[in-house]
């Protein structure tokens, strides 16, 4: 013969509610990974960066910090978006308050 039986398949027998069950056994992977990106990733950056604006919060007179450009000086002029940074010679530079990157304990720059 050219054409062989064709067999009709029994459908599963229906479960109840174990559907949902694997649904969320296959998102579970998904959550996990949500979860350590999370912690690994998100937590710390949210910390760094609650511990920046403190510290650019805390600025004051006197102060001898680092720019983002490797630029030390000691700050001479406050506001509330820049700072004047004394960085020698009488030469004051005016700078966004957010271009300060790190506090230098005071005594640490020499030259002024």
């Amino acid at each position: 013969m050219l054409m062989s039986s064709a067999f009709a398949q029994t459908a599963p027998a229906a479960t109840g509610g174990s559907d949902l069950g694997s649904s969320l056994m296959s998102m579970l992977p998904l959550v996990l990974m949500f979860v350590v990106l999370y912690f690994v990733m998100i937590r710390p950056q949210m910390k760094r960066q609650k511990e920046l604006k403190a510290m650019l919060d805390a600025l004051g007179k006197g102060d001898e910090v680092v720019t983002t450009g490797g630029m030390m000086g000691k700050i001479s002029q406050l506001g509330d978006h820049q700072i004047g940074l004394d960085v020698g010679n009488g030469m004051t530079l005016q700078l966004q308050r957010s271009a300060v990157v790190q506090v230098l304990p005071k005594g640490s720059i020499k030259s002024l």
